[in-house]
């Protein structure tokens, strides 16, 4: 059974907040926004049911205004079961906007065929905060890397221009993937730019580390961006790495949602 859940969220600046004007979702996708204390709206998604089942495609569209700031994320990891499922996000920004999209990992089980997109519209003038993660599966099953397709396309626009496009695609047709990853059970990209992430940008581009459970390798991208690749030997590794990444993230909120997130081993289960 075909399951299609489309979100579309707008967020304005009220009264020198960030407020959600408008909010639809239809079921298997779900919309939380939780009050915070800081000048951004918080968006969380989940799904009915805990994870993606096979043939379950969620979209979700995000409209934030000129000098609005919008932090989305998921509640837990998404969880993506045998078969085939998608998820995509298509976000337009205002000027002097702030767009924070750092949803946990995605953690396709053995035999899951799993694809996202994400469209990202900007102006001028606006900033960007977009992550992508995932995980090998549930290792502690004995399953790694063992999904049938995993592909994740990610285009940014600025100001009507193209400006960053990324992709990643693990298909067990093209060589073993856990032979090809290693002893690596967690790959992320994180993009950072635009005017208003400045110390968060210069944060990023010094934690470069080939050392340990982490290997991550930051690049400048553009005038003011930056691209982030990150490889963990776990998914707790990982967490922690981002959240080291990430610290100076409550000076853009206000709030510090991070402090929110529990590092457990719940994406390896």
């Amino acid at each position: 059974m075909i399951a299609s859940g489309l979100g579309r969220v707008a967020v304005a600046r009220v009264g020198g907040r960030s407020a959600v004007t408008a909010l639809t979702a239809a079921s298997p996708l779900k919309l939380l926004t939780p009050k915070n204390h800081g000048h951004a709206a918080w968006l969380y998604t989940t799904s009915y049911g805990g994870g993606l089942v096979d043939g379950d495609h969620l979209g979700l569209e995000l409209q934030v205004g000129a000098g609005a700031a919008l932090y989305a994320t998921t509640q837990a990891s998404t969880k993506v079961y045998p078969g085939a499922a998608s998820q995509s996000v298509t976000a337009d920004v205002g000027d002097d906007a702030l767009l924070i999209g750092l949803p946990d990992p995605v953690v396709p089980f053995a035999g899951a065929r799993y694809r996202q997109r994400a469209d990202v519209r900007l102006g001028a003038r606006s900033s960007l905060v977009w992550l992508e993660a995932l995980t090998a599966g549930r290792t502690a099953r004995g399953e790694r890397w063992d999904a049938d397709l995993y592909r994740s396309h990610t285009r940014v626009e600025r100001d009507g221009l193209l400006f960053a496009l990324d992709g990643l695609v693990l298909d067990p047709a093209q060589g073993p993937l856990a032979a090809r990853l290693g002893r690596f059970d967690a790959l992320a990209t994180l993009l950072v730019l635009g005017p208003s992430t400045a110390a968060l940008r210069a944060h990023v581009l010094a934690g470069a580390t080939t050392r340990g459970e982490v290997l991550i390798a930051p690049s400048p991208l553009g005038d003011d961006g930056a691209v982030v690749r990150l490889a963990a030997t776990g998914a707790e590794a990982l967490a922690r790495a981002l959240h080291g990444l990430l610290a100076p993230l409550p000076e853009l909120l206000g709030d510090d949602p991070l402090s929110r997130k529990i590092v457990s081993a719940d994406a390896m289960r």
